[in-house]
């Protein structure tokens, strides 16, 4: 496996009295999309908790680009974001406002590109907008455009098509796409198979 990866080697993690993750290993180098599916309850968002460090684990490591994580992660946690269930969206800022304060606590960032991300993502009439007015698939398409201003190697999603209606779901499967075709990394927990390039395709199931 190339240095220029994302690998995670034996990793175990437990909720309460049940153990979630058992030993699971993966890679993922740049360039590629990994696809998570299992049933509920198998560690999807787990595995994508424990990956960005939200959740400890009990055992195992995760490398980035050769190195254990551990050796710098203000590093690693600067080279990734993570998307969860819930977009990450304080009701009463507007779409803009939520992008400005939510990406600029990690770079500098100026209307004109807040602007250009939310009309990446066809969000870009609700720029002004208190997101408590917004739909959950508005919502979800704010958050995609944060996930554009961030500039991150690695994408940690979990179901990033939530709330989205057919087109919305091309639309994420396209930014995926031209993500890793740029030679960045996309790790997202899915229900249903996204439509990228199969050459970056990659998939691993979990067991409940």
């Amino acid at each position: 496996m190339s240095e220029h990866s994302l690998r995670a080697e034996n990793l175990h993690l437990w909720r309460g009295e049940r153990h979630v993750l058992r030993g699971l290993s993966l890679a993922v180098r740049e360039g590629e999309f990994l696809q998570l599916t299992g049933l509920n309850g198998a560690g999807k968002t787990s595995l994508l908790r424990a990956l960005c460090g939200l959740l400890h684990l009990e055992e195992g490591r995760i490398f980035w680009h050769g190195a254990d994580v551990r050796e710098d992660l203000p590093a690693f946690h600067q080279a990734l974001i993570y998307v969860g269930h819930d977009p990450p969206l304080k009701a009463d800022l507007t779409a803009h406002e939520n992008l400005h304060f939510w990406v600029g606590v990690r770079l500098r960032l100026n209307a004109k590109q807040i602007s250009a991300a939310l009309k990446a993502t066809g969000a870009e009439a609700l720029s002004e907008r208190p997101v408590r007015t917004l739909s959950a698939g508005q919502k979800r398409r704010v958050a995609l455009a944060g996930l554009l201003l961030t500039s991150a190697s690695i994408w940690l999603l979990d179901e990033p098509t939530t709330n989205l209606d057919s087109e919305g779901m091309k639309l994420v499967a396209r930014l995926i796409d031209e993500h890793v075709k740029a030679g960045g990394i996309a790790i997202a927990a899915v229900h249903h198979e996204l439509p990228v390039s199969a050459e970056r395709l990659r998939r691993l199931e979990l067991a409940a």
